[in-house]
């Protein structure tokens, strides 16, 4: 689910990370705030410090989505759910768990957990306002705070809109679980009417546009497109976990991958392997059938070209990064999240020390989708 991002800190033991597409909803709605709404509401102010105004409130909005995800962590933990990290991401956050929850009342608990941490900080935040304006501080300051208390309210009933994945939609999820006994038909209906829900966003945001209403009908249309690719990225979600989960990744791997003798030459490698078979990285397999190394595209680089021939494969290969190999015994659908997060479309396969195959993405999704349309369930489309 996540493009590149940064980790900003620890707190509780969670890791808390900034996807690159908040630096850019940040910036946004620090202009929004600096150039419309605290303008309309605040008037006469310069425009240095609306902009001082904006940038606390982007912060302070920043500040209560950590809080928000951070109760949704914190109940999690409660029940027993690993909550691997949490990760600003466009329009909120996303808390990644490990697992899905494993029963309706732990997936209840969850959900309301966010929502109720949201109207808890409107009231402190309101609070806050009413003190500054009594004890008469500078209007910038109960300004912001006003603004805070308002924006956390309208988290708070925003996300309780019963769209999956919105903390509402997994609330109206637990329902359906707890009535249906069924996780993957809640999952279904309720990423439907998120889908809807994001798309009604989305027609709204382009009336609001044509009408007039720049600033407000662009929120509306990016959260609507986000909300409705997070509905059926969740739902696709679930189903690849179901499908994988449990599957050793021997049953999917290919056996007997194309290998490189520690004794073959440079050129021999460049000329029989890399030109004819289009890998960027080999193996290393010694005659007993162990894994000494890898070698790469980027090592033969290394190599002047008028040494190839007197140059072997054992001279400039390098051992395997751990990141590249993985046990035959490993779990299908954490290898495919784990080469989602890295970023690589293959591994090697290996047990104790031996080479024993290699796995691709390609090969996941395959399975996945000739294991689904047997089994009578929504087919997910085969990726390249």
């Amino acid at each position: 689910m996540f493009g590149k991002r940064m980790k900003i800190f620890k707190l509780f033991g969670f890791s808390v990370y900034i996807d690159l597409s908040w630096l850019i909803i940040a910036m946004l709605i620090t202009w929004t705030l600096a150039q419309g709404y605290f303008p309309y509401f605040n008037k006469g102010l310069s425009l240095r410090t609306y902009w001082v105004m904006g940038v606390f409130g982007a912060l302070g909005l920043f500040l209560s989505i950590i809080f928000h995800e951070m109760s949704h962590s914190l109940v999690s933990r409660m029940f027993g759910l690993e909550m691997k990290s949490i990760t600003l991401f466009v329009f909120g956050g996303v808390a990644e768990m490990g697992e899905e929850p494993a029963n309706p009342k732990t997936e209840f608990s969850m959900a309301i957990a966010g929502p109720l941490s949201s109207i808890v900080l409107g009231f402190l935040f309101f609070g806050l306002s009413r003190l500054a304006m009594q004890l008469a501080w500078p209007e910038p300051v109960w300004a912001v705070f006003s603004y805070l208390s308002v924006i956390n309210f309208v988290l708070a009933a925003f996300n309780l809109i019963p769209a999956y994945p919105l903390d509402g939609g997994r609330v109206l999820r637990s329902a359906l679980w707890s009535w249906k006994k069924d996780l993957r038909a809640s999952t279904r209906i309720a990423s439907r009417i998120g889908s809807g829900f994001g798309m009604g966003l989305i027609i709204l945001g382009v009336l609001n546009v044509l009408t007039g209403n720049f600033i407000g009908g662009m929120w509306w249309f990016l959260i609507g497109l986000f909300l409705r690719n997070a509905s059926n990225t969740s739902y696709t979600q679930l189903l690849i976990e179901r499908a994988l989960k449990g599957e050793p990744v021997r049953r999917i791997m290919k056996t007997h991958p194309v290998s490189v003798s520690p004794s073959t030459s440079v050129d021999e490698l460049v000329n029989e392997y890399f030109y004819r078979y289009h890998y960027k990285m080999f193996p290393v397999e010694n005659k007993s059938g162990r894994l000494e190394g890898c070698i790469t595209i980027d090592k033969v680089k290394e190599v002047p070209h008028d040494q190839w021939k007197e140059t072997i494969v054992e001279d400039v290969a390098s051992g395997c990064a751990e990141n590249n190999t993985v046990d035959v015994s490993a779990d299908a659908f954490n290898v495919m999240a784990r080469m989602n997060r890295q970023g690589v479309s293959k591994l090697l396969v290996t047990e104790n020390g031996a080479l024993e195959g290699i796995v691709t993405l390609k090969d996941l999704f395959d399975f996945l989708t000739i294991k689904m349309d047997l089994e009578g369930e929504e087919v997910i489309p085969k990726r390249p």
